[in-house]
């Protein structure tokens, strides 16, 4: 286990690749959980963005904030890798961080010019909280307290956990609050759950995850489906094609419910499979991602859920080494995944990617990213002399826009105006783009109004017209462009 797991959590302007972080909140612990360290930090949002009404109410950033914070977009994203690059090596860990947190670093970092993968690059690993608390609650429904969903399943969200265990949940949604209640929770499992602590820790890398998967071969896997936490009890494939299991993703490996009698599946021919395991439900091939912190615990834990408790031990060990020693059945799952992948790029819309959306189309060349540090530690006019010193064009107009961002007079005028005029393309798009638009603020800001009318709500009424004052100003700079 690492010596040091940074806890973080972020807020931004939107919730898409398009937003922008402008806040982080990390408590650095070691490996009992005492603090020693943290980071709390607020930047400006950048130039030429539309921020999400609701992402702004949500994290109670007033425009202010979003405009006079001492940091600006670009110094802030500095500040913060500074801070993370000192924490190695390190785990980092968030609550649901795998699917939301670790996505905004890649984009702001990539768009930044910056190393997009810095949490969970060497030295450093990734984990993330709600994980451990999903398995850790599978195993002992009494771990925590918690709300019940609309739909009656256990919620365990951040701020409702938070609250459920008795902490301040007045500053919610702040980074470093939500950051602080995040560790707290996770002292309450480890103090719960001493022995299976390291067990919930080791899948944060995925060397951790493969040896955990070959050594068990039969193991309970968690996942959440529809908001219901589920467990599965699964095997590996066949040894040969563990290692390339998914066709097309690396890191996806296969893994069989053995609910399921694999015996009528081994000799099917592939269309007949592929229909078959079509039919099932729930289904019986499950994907794990070895690259998301999975939880795998041994086969207890499944082998108590209603699904698999009339199955004895020995029934289970017969069908997994039925599975694992088919290699034609393998095969033939792996054919099936590759057919279904290909059909599914068939029907890709061949349309143009912008460069800030293309961050997993394509590397960065490492001579590019070897001149980030030359690039952020030179002067503005220096950053502008070294655009033409990247092999990739994306990193030449992120750099473009950065200056535009931070030092526009440097700008030669014809470069200048063609930057303004390509935000204001977007911005003042009338379609129903994948970034937020001017015209979708202001709907986004009128549905808003109406919800807080009915609520009677004069506080979140008064913010509105700010934050639609502010496009305003946004909308009437860009429309000269």
């Amino acid at each position: 286990m690492m010596d040091k797991i940074v806890i973080y959590d972020t807020e931004t302007t939107n919730s898409t690749i398009w937003g922008s972080i402008i806040e982080v909140g990390a408590v650095v612990v070691d490996k009992n959980l005492k603090e020693i360290g943290k980071l709390n930090i607020r930047g400006r949002m950048p130039e030429g963005e539309v921020p999400s009404a609701k992402a702004l109410l949500v994290n109670s950033t007033s425009i202010d904030l979003l405009t006079k914070g001492n940091y600006s977009h670009y110094d802030f994203l500095g500040a913060v890798e500074n801070f993370f690059s000192k924490c190695a090596p390190a785990m980092f860990m968030g609550w649901s961080n795998l699917n939301f947190d670790r996505r905004m670093f890649h984009f702001n970092f990539f768009k930044g010019n910056r190393y997009p993968y810095i949490t969970h690059s060497s030295p450093n690993s990734e984990h993330d909280g709600l994980h451990i608390a999903r398995a850790a609650q599978t195993i002992n429904p009494e771990t925590l307290k918690t709300e019940l969903t609309v739909a009656g399943n256990e919620s365990l969200a951040l701020e409702g956990l938070s609250r459920m265990q008795g902490f301040d949940t007045s500053a919610s949604h702040t980074a470093y609050v939500d950051a602080l209640n995040a560790l707290q929770i996770l002292r309450i499992v480890r103090d719960k759950h001493k022995k299976n602590w390291d067990t919930f820790l080791k899948t944060s890398t995925k060397a951790g995850v493969d040896t955990l998967l070959n050594k068990e071969g039969i193991f309970s896997i968690f996942e959440n489906v529809k908001g219901k936490n589920m467990t599965y009890l699964v095997c590996t494939m066949h040894p040969e094609y563990y290692s390339h299991s998914h066709p097309k993703k690396s890191n996806d490996k296969f893994v069989f419910d053995l609910r399921r009698d694999p015996e009528p599946l081994l000799n099917m021919s592939i269309n007949q499979l592929k229909s078959t395991i079509k039919s099932f439900s729930p289904k019986c091939i499950r994907v794990l991602k070895i690259n998301k912190a999975p939880v795998i615990l041994d086969e207890q834990f499944a082998l108590k859920q209603k699904a698999y408790s009339s199955f004895d031990l020995e029934l289970i060990k017969k069908r997994a080494k039925l599975v694992r020693n088919s290699e034609n059945f393998c095969r033939n799952i792996q054919t099936i995944y590759r057919e279904i992948e290909d059909e599914k790029e068939q029907t890709k819309t061949q349309e143009d990617l912008l460069p800030e959306e293309t961050l997993y189309e394509k590397f960065i060349p490492n001579k590019d990213t070897a001149l980030f540090k030359t690039f952020h530690s030179s002067s503005w006019e220096d950053k502008l002399r070294m655009l033409d010193k990247f092999q990739d064009k994306r990193c030449s107009w992120f750099g473009q826009k950065i200056i535009y961002q931070e030092a526009p007079q440097i700008l030669p005028p014809d470069l200048y105006k063609n930057i303004k005029s390509e935000i204001a393309r977007r911005i003042l798009s009338k379609n129903k783009e994948k970034w937020q638009t001017v015209n979708m603020a202001y709907t986004e800001i009128d549905y808003l109004r109406d919800q807080a009318s009915n609520r009677d709500d004069e506080e979140e009424l008064k913010k509105l017209d700010e934050i639609n004052q502010f496009i305003m100003s946004i909308e009437k700079k860009y429309e000269i462009a």
